[in-house]
C-alpha cells in the first residue's frame, strides 16, 4: 500500500504546487514509484513538469465525473518512476457536478483503489480552497503536508485549515495525519523569516518539518521549463532542500529500510 500524502494550505502562493512537484519528484528520484496528483484546476502541477494542456485528451475530471478508470488517464513523466493524474480547467466545474453524489467525498479515494498497488508514495496537489475536492483529497490520503510561507501573515488561515482537517479526522477519515507543517521561500538574509519559522515553531513544535525551502532561482525557473528542480539544476539548493524532504519523510515513516529490504528481495 502506497503513502498518499495531500499537499494542502487555501492560501494562495505559499509553495503548494512546488512542493508537490519536488516532492514526488523527489521519491522517484530515490527509486519510489510514484504518482503526483493534479487536484487543482489551475494545472500547475501538469505544466510544471513538462506537460502541454492542449495535449491532454482525459483528466481527473474525467475520473471524478464520468467515471473513467485512472489507469486510463495516467501519463508516464521524463523522471523514471514519476507518474501523473493530470488536471484541467473543467475540475473546476466538478465541485458543482458532484455536489448531489451520494458519498462525495470518497469519490477520489474509490478512483484511487484499483492502482494502490502500483504505488509507493502518491502526492495530490490540492487545490487553493477548501471546496469538496480538497476534502476529497484529504479522505483518500494518510497524511497532509502543510506549506507555509515565512512571511508577515503566515499563520493566517492556518487555524481554518487544521479545523477542516479536524473536521475530516472526527467525520471522514479517522486515520488522516498531519505529516508536517513546511517552511517555504525561507530567506536567511531577513530577519522576519527567522522569526516567523521561531513562531511558527514555538506554536506546533514537532508537527514542523526541519527541513526549510528556501528561496531559489533555479527552483522558480524550473517549471518554465517543464521539469522538477532535481531534473532542471540537481545541486541547486532546492533540489537539495526537496530531496532532504522527502528522506525526512521516509525516515519519519520507517520507509528507508522497507524499501531497501525489499530491492534486495527483488
Amino acid at each position: 500500500m502506497p503513502r498518499i500524502i495531500g499537499v494542502a494550505n487555501q492560501k494562495g502562493g505559499v509553495g503548494k504546487t512546488t512542493t508537490s512537484i519536488n516532492l514526488a519528484a523527489s521519491f522517484a528520484v530515490l527509486e519510489y514509484r510514484t504518482l503526483l496528483i493534479d487536484a487543482d484546476p489551475q494545472a500547475n502541477s501538469t505544466t510544471g513538469i513538462g506537460f502541454d494542456l492542449h495535449n491532454i485528451t482525459s483528466s481527473l475530471y474525467d475520473c471524478m465525473v464520468n467515471d473513467t478508470p485512472a489507469k486510463e488517464v495516467i501519463l508516464k513523466s521524463d523522471v523514471p518512476h514519476l507518474d501523473l493524474i493530470p488536471s484541467h480547467i473543467d475540475l473546476v466545474g466538478a465541485e458543482i457536478e458532484m455536489v448531489n453524489y451520494p458519498n462525495r467525498e470518497q469519490v477520489l479515494k474509490n478512483i484511487l483503489t484499483p492502482i494502490l498497488d502500483d504505488y509507493d508514495f502518491i502526492v495530490i496537489d490540492c487545490s487553493p480552497s477548501l471546496g469538496i475536492m480538497t476534502v476529497n483529497a484529504m479522505v483518500a490520503a494518510d497524511s497532509v503536508v502543510i506549506p507555509v510561507q515565512c512571511e508577515f501573515f503566515a499563520l493566517e488561515g492556518l487555524g481554518k485549515l487544521l479545523n477542516t482537517i479536524k473536521i475530516v479526522q472526527d467525520r471522514l477519515n479517522p486515520d488522516l495525519e498531519i505529516e508536517g507543517i513546511l517552511m517555504t521561500m525561507y530567506d536567511g538574509r531577513l530577519r522576519l523569516c527567522n522569526q516567523v519559522v521561531s513562531e511558527v515553531r514555538k506554536h506546533f513544535d514537532t508537527m514542523v518539518f526541519d527541513t526549510i525551502i528556501h528561496r531559489n532561482t533555479r527552483l522558480s525557473e524550473a517549471p518554465s521549463f517543464g521539469k522538477p528542480v532535481v531534473l532542471y539544476d540537481s545541486s541547486s539548493k532546492g533540489a537539495i532542500n526537496y530531496l532532504n524532504l522527502a528522506k525526512e519523510v521516509l525516515q519519519k515513516n520507517n520507509l528507508t529500510q522497507i524499501h531497501q529490504e525489499e530491492r534486495v528481495i527483488q
